[in-house]
């Protein structure tokens, strides 16, 4: 790694917490040179404006996410164990290593509806990645006989999402980490469900 790409790798890493916490309109120069002890001109030496800084930021929060989950998941042996490292991670987010704010999609989504397209579609492929990851799990439980025929894979993983990030806004908003235990339970209870049915 040559002496710039180890700085524009320091500079994302020491940002990517500030625009998961803060937001895109809400994070500063002054917040970047802060965390970075570098001068403007130097974070402006290696990307060209904040919005390439904010795009790095969140492929970096967004792939340790999905390191937590893929190693997590590697670990499982069906495909209803794969399901519910999602219940069990989130009941338990506090011993892994998630971004400081939370869950980039969530907070992203809600900032970049209409305000900035590039992070948007960031957020989209986010979204449609999971959504496909959650359906090979599902495909590969019907495959061998975990699952019934008769579900349908899109439906439980956009159920599966919508819930996750409808329970950690809730949870975020209300302060109360039982609330999230609780959403959580409802998974649990979707994916035992499924494959009770078969």
């Amino acid at each position: 790694m040559s002496k710039a790409e180890k700085t524009k790798a320091f500079i994302i890493e020491k940002t990517a917490p500030i625009f998961n916490r803060k937001g895109y309109a809400g994070t500063s120069i002054n917040d970047m040179t802060d965390a970075t002890g570098l001068t403007k001109g130097s974070i402006y030496g290696n990307f060209s404006n904040k919005d390439e800084v904010a795009l790095a930021a969140f492929d970096y929060n967004l792939l340790k996410v999905n390191k937590i989950f893929q190693d997590e998941m590697s670990q499982q042996n069906t495909a209803k164990g794969q399901l519910l490292v999602f219940v069990h991670v989130y009941m338990n987010f506090l011993s892994h290593p998630f971004p400081s704010g939370g869950c980039p999609i969530l907070n992203t989504a809600v900032e970049a509806d209409d305000t900035h397209p590039e992070l948007r579609k960031k957020v989209v492929s986010g979204i449609v990645n999971w959504k496909n990851r959650i359906i090979a799990v599902i495909e590969k439980g019907i495959e061998q006989k975990e699952f019934p025929s008769s579900v349908d894979p899109e439906q439980i993983a956009l159920t599966i999402i919508a819930t996750i990030e409808g329970g950690v806004m809730i949870t975020q908003a209300t302060g109360k980490l039982n609330y999230l235990k609780l959403i959580m339970k409802s998974i649990e209870k979707l994916v035992n469900d499924l494959s009770n049915e078969n």
